[in-house]
Formats: structure tokens, sequence, C-alpha cells
């Protein structure tokens, strides 16, 4: 059985998806960029202030699920220019602190939504 997971406090989907979806003992995110649910628009101050952003929506969903960051087992990174790579690892630092970070893919891409450097996926457990 699969459960919609949108809440309210992370930004409204663009287009025909659900911000998660919890089945079979995983919650798998669509791909978050850094949107401010607030204003509905990309974050101003580049990369690492989309990083941040990419974070907060995750972990909202996250909560909404009832699980937390502790429970990410896979990110999925895509980066307009991969030179911003070590801005994102800096963001993962934040995000993470002293905690196991996931496993984590990262690609360059041409193009991401509503013109975004930085889109992130993410797979996790649910809490039991």
């Amino acid at each position: 059985m699969k459960r919609v997971i949108n809440p309210s406090n992370s930004p409204k989907p663009i287009g025909t998806y659900n911000q998660a979806i919890e089945s079979n003992g995983f919650i798998f995110t669509s791909g978050q960029v850094g949107i401010d649910h607030n204003t509905g628009k990309i974050v101003d101050g580049g990369i690492e202030s989309q990083v941040s952003m990419v974070f907060k929506n995750i972990d909202a969903i996250l909560k909404e699920a009832g699980t937390d960051k502790t429970a990410i087992v896979k990110l999925m990174v895509f980066l307009v220019d991969m030179n911003d790579f070590p801005h994102v690892n800096r963001g993962f630092q934040t995000f993470f602190g002293d905690i196991d970070y996931p496993a984590r893919s990262t690609v360059e891409v041409s193009q991401l939504p509503l013109a975004a450097l930085v889109e992130i996926d993410c797979i996790a457990e649910t809490k039991l």
C-alpha cells in the first residue's frame, strides 16, 4: 500500500507529481529544488542557499512522513555545474552534522526546473 505525502510547509508540486510517496517501509521524494514554500520562488543567494533550502524541504517532507534525516539511505544530486560540487558537500556537512552520511550519486545536467542550480531526491526508511 502506498501513501501520498504533500506537507503544507514545503513547496507545492510544480507539475503532475506528489512531493513524496511512502511504500513498503520507504519514503521516495520527488526531486526538490530550492523553492521557498512561502514565496513559491527559488531562493536568492546562489548554490549554497539553494542546497540549504532543498534540505529544509526534504526535512519537512520527512517530518510529515513521521521520520527524519537519520532515516535517509540514498540521495541523488543533479547539478547544472559540477564545479558547484564543493558547495553541495558543505551543504551536506551542515545538514547531516555528525550523523552517518547516506549513499549519494551526483550527476551534471544541462538544465533544471525554474532555472534551479541543484535538485536532490531522497530515499528514506520509515520509522517503525
